[in-house]
């Protein structure tokens, strides 16, 4: 009996994925459910489980190739009756007892290799860049499933638990240990390295040119003072974290801020389809969230009728997600407006590219005190500078300002929030 190994279904946006890394090879055991092999989309990785558990038969398909839906990838052969590939040597219970000292295996003997970490695909991509043993790393996730936030805590725990050293002999041995890259130029000095955009790189790529090329994009600026906000989360992060079960950060009060100022001027949460304009009676705000394969935008969907605990639930639910690689395509698909923040690199100012269909969408940036003038005296302030990029085809300055004007205000007074004022 067999079985075959098949694509899943993939989304309408979705034509097909490249076949990212097999984990098993010809002739390996598997067990049902086990991750066989990675396929990378546009938007997310897809791990691939084994439909039965047996030994995998030959590859159809090899690493890179490109794939579809429903593409034959390889077959699982069923285990022969009686045996058992997971099967080891007769454990120690069941051995004879004798008072002999135990004897050391032979120099020849074969030791049954041991059973390979299960990784989630960041934490792969990770743990090779890194050069670590996965066996050294436990796992927090599904049957001791290691993913990337495991590998990092261990790289801290590693970092904080290391015995001094002399710096010197420090410098040295890190300069000794990083990786040359390969010199494919042939110039002795002046070494390059081509490697191929991942897909969901090419993906950004290719969008950030459409925006560019299919859309009126112009950028307004204001600034606004952070005091109150930060005061606010200051007066009640540890409240808010006791009765919530989950830290009070500033991105919920910026989207509450943008469902506020989205609500007066519906235009800016609308989008262009051919010769229309679509007014969206809902507000799926984007969060631009910086992954291992690059920038992802999960929507956070309904914001209107979120509290400020579940927005930060969402965006951090999504901020896990990303570095784990386990981003739905759901959770990407749609929106009607984004949010980025460069503020968290250190970012001071920049202009945001629009996230197509969207014709919107708001830079956030470093706080950064400075002296502004405050009733006619100079005064240090948290100052944070705004940034919204819209799309001039149907968001007129004129709107694109006032909505800018509206968030400014509602975070320089979060009690608007509450009086809708």
């Amino acid at each position: 009996m067999s079985s075959e190994v098949r694509v899943p279904p993939l989304p309408e946006s979705v034509a097909d994925a490249t076949v990212l890394t097999w984990h098993k090879q010809p002739g390996d055991s598997v067990s049902k459910d086990e991750n066989l092999v990675d396929l990378e989309t546009d938007k997310v990785v897809l791990e691939v489980p084994a439909p039965m558990s047996g030994v995998l038969g030959p590859l159809q398909v090899a690493e890179g190739d490109v794939v579809e839906a429903d593409t034959v990838l390889a077959t699982i052969e069923a285990a022969l009756a009686g045996a058992d590939p997971s099967a080891e040597a007769p454990s120690a219970a069941a051995a004879p007892k004798t008072n002999a000292a135990p004897a050391k295996a032979a120099p020849d003997a074969k030791a049954q290799p041991p059973a390979e970490p299960m990784l989630a695909p960041a934490a792969r991509r990770l743990v090779k860049e890194l050069g670590l043993d996965a066996a050294d790393i436990p796992g927090t996730g599904k049957d001791g499933r290691i993913n990337k936030s495991d590998v990092m805590a261990w790289l801290d725990r590693r970092e904080h638990e290391a015995p001094p050293v002399d710096p010197d002999a420090a410098v040295a041995e890190t300069a000794a240990a990083e990786p040359q890259m390969p010199a494919l130029s042939g110039e002795a000095g002046r070494p390059e390295q081509r490697v191929p955009m991942t897909r969901l790189r090419a993906r950004i790529a290719e969008r950030l040119v459409q925006a560019q090329q299919t859309s009126a994009m112009l950028t307004t600026f204001n600034e606004v003072d952070m005091s109150a906000v930060l005061g606010l989360r200051s007066e009640y992060k540890d409240r808010f974290e006791k009765t919530h079960g989950v830290r009070l950060g500033f991105m919920s009060f910026f989207v509450k801020a943008c469902v506020e100022g989205l609500q007066r001027y519906p235009v800016v949460n609308a989008s262009v389809d051919e010769g229309d304009i679509i007014y969206h009676g809902y507000y799926d705000i984007g969060i631009a969230v910086s992954s291992p394969r690059g920038l992802v935008v999960p929507i956070l969907r309904n914001c209107d009728q979120l509290g400020m605990a579940d927005i930060e639930r969402g965006i951090g639910d999504f901020g896990s997600k990303a570095k784990d690689g386990s981003l739905s395509f759901e959770e990407l698909t749609g929106g009607t407006f984004s949010i980025t923040n460069g503020g968290v690199f250190g970012s001071l100012l920049s202009t945001p590219i629009l996230n197509p269909p969207q014709s919107a969408i708001l830079g956030m940036h470093k706080i950064q005190e400075r002296p502004v003038a405050v009733d006619g005296q100079a005064l240090i302030r948290p100052m944070m500078y705004l940034a919204l990029s819209y799309d001039h085809r149907i968001i007129d300055g004129r709107e694109a300002v006032q909505f800018l004007v509206t968030v400014k205000e509602t975070l320089e007074d979060p009690a608007r929030l509450l009086l809708r004022i």
